[in-house]
């Protein structure tokens, strides 16, 4: 068996790819693992004849590794931290803050609570504690409305950080950008929609 295509060998290649390579891996496993069509509703409470569940993508090898290294890319040079809402941005903040580490630019990663904790100190964020002001970037995997990574956003700042700026892996262009930049805060995705739709369409 040629190495490079093992399990292992993949993810050392995808560990001295060019960006094309890592999107087009990374749309390769979002088509495989992580869209479905069909009938469903959303968090959000809409209709869809699609859905999207980045975790087995986002919690794959080959995928964490794409998804850290896109993600460190286009993070601004000043950021000290990278946050997301449990539970769909856990695996995205670990994968790109243990990317930023073998890359010699270690930026911490922040979890938040979509409840305070029960018990201890009673804390709706886990991770290291930042100075004050720190400049932290929300993560997402899917945003539709914005309304998850807001409820990040919000806590973030009332811990005394500044958050700007949302990344998601897909956005589903139904008004999410919109409310954003509403809310003051600029936002970008690694692919929209039309991107998994049409990458998909020529794979089958």
């Amino acid at each position: 068996m040629d190495e490079s295509l093992s399990p292992i060998g993949l993810v050392v290649s995808l560990a001295n790819a060019d960006s094309k390579v890592l999107r087009d891996r990374l749309l390769d496993l979002l088509c495989e693992l992580a869209y479905r069509e069909g009938d469903f509703v959303l968090s959000s409470g809409q209709k869809s004849s699609y859905y999207i569940n980045c975790k087995p993508v986002t919690l794959h090898p080959q995928g964490a590794l794409a998804v850290g290294r896109l993600l460190l890319s286009v993070l601004p040079a000043d950021t000290e931290a990278v946050a997301g809402l449990t539970l769909g941005a856990d695996p995205i903040v670990t994968a790109v803050s243990v990317v930023s580490a073998y890359q010699n630019r270690p930026i911490p990663g922040l979890i938040v609570r979509k409840e305070t904790k029960g018990h201890g100190t009673m804390a709706y964020i886990e991770g290291p504690i930042l100075r004050e002001g720190a400049k932290v970037v929300v993560l997402e995997d899917v945003v539709t409305t914005g309304g998850s990574a807001m409820k990040a956003v919000e806590r973030l700042r009332g811990a005394g950080y500044e958050v700007n700026r949302v990344i998601s892996l897909i956005d589903r262009q139904q008004g999410g950008a919109e409310f954003y930049a509403a809310n003051g805060l600029e936002f970008e995705a690694l692919f929209v929609i039309s991107d998994l739709q049409e990458w998909r369409s020529r794979q089958v």
